[in-house]
Formats: C-alpha cells, structure tokens, sequence
C-alpha cells in the first residue's frame, strides 16, 4: 500500500467517522460501499476489514457509555446470546463458500445492498415504524420480550457477520420498539455495547477466512478517530431531519450501485 492510498484511506475514515459522530448511524453503512465502490476492495475483503474497524471504534462508545451507565447489560447479553451462535454458524457457512470468488461477491453484495434499503428506511420511517408497532403490538409481556430480544440478536449476527451492516440504526430501532420504556441514552448505549462482541467476532472469523487488510484497518482507525470525537461535538448544529434524510438518500444510492 503506498503512502498516497494510506492517506486517501485515512481520509474516508475521517469523513465517514465524522459522518457516525454526527448521525449515530453504524460505519459498515458507509464505510463497507465507500471501500467497494470507490476503492475498488473486494466485498470480502471490506466487510472483514470494516468488522474489526467497528469493533475498536464502538469499543471507545462503550466505555463511554458504561461509565455514564448508560448501558442495560440484561440487554446485551439477551442480543449476544442469538448474535454470537449465529454469527458462528455465519462464519461456518462463508468458509464452505469461495467468499473471494463470483459466488462471495455476489452473496455479499446483495445481502449489503438489502441491509443499505432497509437501514435508509428506517432513517426516513421511523417514527411511523414505530408509532405503527405501538399501536397494533404494544408492550410485551417479559418472556416474550426475552426470546424475540434473542431472536433479534440471531438475524443482527446474521446480517452483520456477511454485510457489516445492521448493528445500527436497524438495532436501535428494533431495541426501542421491544423496550418502549427505556431511554434512548440506554438503547443507544446497550447497542454499541452489543455491536462490541458481535462484530469483534464476526471480525475475528473474517481474518481465519483471509478477508483482514491490516494496512487498510490501521490507515482507517488513523481518520476515523478524530472524524468521530469531531462529528459528535458539531452534531447539535445540524438539524437531524436534514442529516437523516440526506444520508438514507445516500444509502438507496450506494445500495443501487452495488446492484446494477
């Protein structure tokens, strides 16, 4: 890798971090297309890469997050319990697979351009999601809440451990719908909390599959810190319809592209 693609690297953390710190959305939405489309990385090769950028990055929010104690940990171990064997089984399934091949590519790119759709989706509907799930579900009894939490966390193992993608603003969303009572400091809180193991794993198998570009990863993280730490202190400046209406609209883009 030479010096000017570690910079230009280096500088896509720095916008897609700056990007996260000022919508809340998960990197793998950004940064998995953006090293596909633009870079030219193989599928594979950027999911597995990107895994392991947001296990360090959601690594620094949850410590954050759990010295405010703004994290449920009932919750995260309820998402870890589905996402982990799932993503295990995931990985097991992919390494059956030529995932560097036509047939990984493909598999990959499809899955991520889903996950992009529904994540816009739900950046542009979801207070009507939610407000429709209210009205016809409302709250569950706890066993209930218990086992679909679990559910939850199997189908985010799933999608993440092939696209990267999901352990954000589909989290979050499918968080506060089955935990209508709990603040949205603790949602928030309890996902990154989970997306930590969840993608440290999936990350962790992606590398024995051969899909880690160490040099990309360290050019990554070298932007995408200070992106980060930067967004979060400007966000409040931005309207937040504004900000989430012109990234979904971004996402259905990247999403068309990785299919057409």
């Amino acid at each position: 890798m030479t010096y000017s693609a570690d910079l230009l690297y280096s500088i896509s953390g720095f916008l897609v971090g700056l990007l996260v710190g000022m919508t809340g959305v998960g990197g793998g939405s950004l940064m998995t297309p953006l090293l596909i489309i633009l870079f030219g990385i193989h599928p594979a090769t950027a999911v597995g890469t990107d895994l392991l950028y947001a296990a360090a990055t959601k690594s620094g929010g949850t410590v954050v997050h759990g010295l405010q104690r703004t994290i449920d940990w009932r919750i995260v171990a309820r998402l870890a319990a589905g996402s982990l064997p799932a993503t295990a089984l995931t990985l097991l399934s992919l390494s059956l697979l030529d995932i560097h091949g036509g047939a990984g590519r493909g598999l990959i790119s499809g899955m991520l351009a889903s996950a992009l759709l529904a994540t816009a989706a739900v950046l542009i509907f979801r207070e009507r999601i939610q407000a429709f799930y209210s009205a016809r579900v409302g709250e569950l009894d706890p066993r209930r809440t218990v086992v679909l939490t679990v559910l939850l966390g199997a189908a985010l193992g799933i999608l993440v451990s092939i696209s990267s993608v999901g352990a954000g603003a589909l989290g979050v969303t499918a968080i506060v719908m089955l935990y209508p009572r709990l603040p949205m400091a603790r949602v928030v809180g309890s996902d990154i909390a989970h997306a930590v193991p969840l993608t440290l794993v999936a990350g962790i198998g992606h590398w024995v599959l051969g899909s880690i570009n160490w040099d990309l990863l360290a050019s990554l993280l070298a932007g995408s810190l200070p992106g980060i730490f930067l967004g979060s202190l400007v966000a409040f400046r931005v309207p937040e319809t504004v900000l989430r209406f012109s990234l979904a609209t971004t996402l259905v883009l990247v999403a068309g592209r990785l299919v057409l």
